[in-house]
């Protein structure tokens, strides 16, 4: 009875693999964006790194094992030997290379990723304020005096920067084909830089477990060609429903909108409002 059931797992483990292919689609091997390439571009020199660490360990323990067997009586095993440079040269200098090699990728990485960090670019970037709430993403434009519900559109090659705050617990944004993960964080404002190199829609998600809805905070990213983006504004302007008093209450109520909501209006300090209700509430 065992053998038949080991064989069907066995058969099944190829589909599982095939399966979990369509998740790269969404993440940073697929980048589309110039901070998420650099971010892959890291991933890659400090996995080649550690499979050079790993590889000959991983290759050399079973072949040792093999050779010195219990069953092996052509080879002994000599404990007593005596110093070696050689061998201590082996031991010591690649390690001390590999750090200091990784500490200083590392310290350029970081200063060039840093999220606070501007896009070079000879366009002003978009801004566009987002806020985390129970369990969907609020955000506003404040040029355009938009808003939007589980939904960020922005123009393809042309940077954005993002303003975040929660208005309830940390959050934690993370779009994985145009930037890194950034929290967001009660009464606070945290930035994040990001641009889209092509147009096309990306997933966008909150990594921050807080409650039972958390596995439904997610939005797409939607980048239009820039020629499209102020024709969006303008139906976004042009649909009748502007931000009042009873959609500012809503947000704070534990939901998931089945689909994305666009504001035509939006008031010119609701962000603001949000981080001194934040404050006032402690929430």
């Amino acid at each position: 009875m065992l053998a038949p059931r080991l064989l069907r797992l066995l058969a099944a483990l190829p589909l599982l693999a095939l399966g979990g292919c369509a998740a790269l689609e969404h993440g940073v091997m697929n980048h589309a964006g110039p901070i998420a390439a650099s971010h892959w571009h890291l991933y890659v020199i400090v996995g080649v790194v550690l499979v050079a660490v790993a590889g000959p360990v991983l290759l050399l323990t079973p072949l040792i094992a093999w050779h010195y067997r219990l069953s092996n009586k052509r080879h002994a095993f000599r404990p007593k030997w005596d110093f070696s440079w050689t061998l201590e040269g082996l031991i010591w200098i690649p390690p001390i290379g590999i750090v200091i090699g990784l500490s200083v990728l590392l310290w350029d990485y970081t200063h060039m990723l840093d999220p606070y960090r501007p896009i070079a670019s000879g366009q002003a970037p978009l801004e566009v304020q987002a806020v985390g709430l129970d369990w969907k993403w609020l955000f506003i434009y404040p040029d355009e005096h938009i808003a939007t519900i589980n939904r960020l559109t922005i123009p393809a090659g042309r940077p954005v920067h993002l303003r975040l705050t929660s208005g309830t617990v940390m959050q934690s944004l993370l779009i994985p084909r145009l930037a890194g993960q950034i929290y967001a964080m009660t009464g606070m404002v945290s930035q994040l830089n990001l641009a889209a190199s092509h147009p096309g829609v990306f997933l966008g998600e909150n990594t921050q477990f807080n409650g039972k809805g958390f596995q439904d905070q997610k939005f797409n990213v939607v980048a239009l060609p820039p020629a499209d983006y102020p024709k969006w504004v303008g139906q976004a302007r042009a649909s009748g429903h502007p931000f009042d008093a009873d959609d500012f209450a809503g947000l704070f109520h534990k939901s998931s909108p089945s689909q994305p909501v666009v504001f035509s209006s939006a008031p010119p300090h609701l962000f603001r409002q949000i981080i001194v209700r934040s404050q006032e509430t402690g929430s």
